[in-house]
């Protein structure tokens, strides 16, 4: 149901259930909270990237929860730390992005919107089509969405239940990083990731941090953790590595430590 291979640093988590457009189930969620374990566990895997599967339909990212379990076994489609699809509440500290392409509807935007980054092909759309099922966007949609799209918009978008949310038009307000053209979406993921990974996977997961959860605070909180995140540097065999190399006129040579 969900894949992990890893390349380079780059590990990569596939959702496949093609024959229900790669919804998730528990089996879904399971797998994706042991693929984040997988990351989070590996010194070797500094970037995630989260994508589905093609099917027969062609590309479609997530589909969001699988409706026939959630008639029956709503709670079966979340993990304990994970909450919906194993994801959307989980705590980690390595970057993950998403590689959207087709559609990542409900449940399955709401996976791409606890991701740090978002790569989409232009093909790609999004929704939160709960109010249609008398259901609320319950894994993280209410809220993330207004945070990364103007207010108005993503009001409308949970009020409507709209499915056409176009990529080209969530890049515009800066809720896709890049855009891809079909079928291209996880090679330029892999490119992004590529390029975080030549910075130290230390500072990355430090500065990922201080990002999330200093964002809309009071500068003293910035400033704070700023300094609190730049002392943790000091100690470490890659900030040594990192003004040798300079030094050298070379390429450091990162070990996360």
């Amino acid at each position: 149901m969900v894949t992990y291979e890893l390349s380079g640093h780059v590990a990569v988590i596939t959702i496949q259930r093609p024959e229900a457009r790669n919804a998730v189930n528990t089996a879904v969620a399971e797998g994706m909270e042991a693929a984040i374990d997988r990351l989070e566990d590996d010194p070797e895997a500094w970037v995630g990237i989260i994508t589905g599967g093609q099917t027969e339909k062609g590309w479609i990212f997530c589909a969001g929860a699988d409706l026939k379990q959630m008639a029956t076994d709503p709670g079966g489609m979340s993990t304990a730390r994970g909450g919906f699809g194993g994801f959307v509440q989980r705590e980690r500290t390595k970057p993950v992005i998403a590689a959207v392409d087709g559609p990542a509807l409900a449940g399955g935007t709401e996976i791409v919107l606890a991701c740090d980054m978002v790569v989409a092909s232009r093909t790609a759309v999004f929704g939160i089509p709960e109010v249609k099922r008398n259901l609320v966007a319950a894994g993280g949609g209410l809220f993330r969405l207004p945070r990364k799209i103007p207010r108005n918009i993503a009001m409308e978008l949970a009020l409507t239940g709209r499915l056409d949310f176009p990529a080209e038009q969530a890049h515009h307000f800066g809720l896709v990083n890049h855009l891809a053209e079909e079928g291209q979406a996880l090679d330029r993921a892999q490119e992004l990731a590529e390029q975080i990974c030549t910075a130290a996977p230390l500072a990355v997961a430090e500065s990922r941090k201080i990002v999330i959860e200093a964002t809309d605070q009071p500068d003293e909180v910035g400033w704070r953790m700023s300094g609190e995140g730049i002392v943790k540097m000091f100690g470490t065999e890659d900030f040594s590595e990192g003004l040798t190399a300079f030094a050298e006129k070379r390429s450091p040579v990162w070990k996360g430590r």
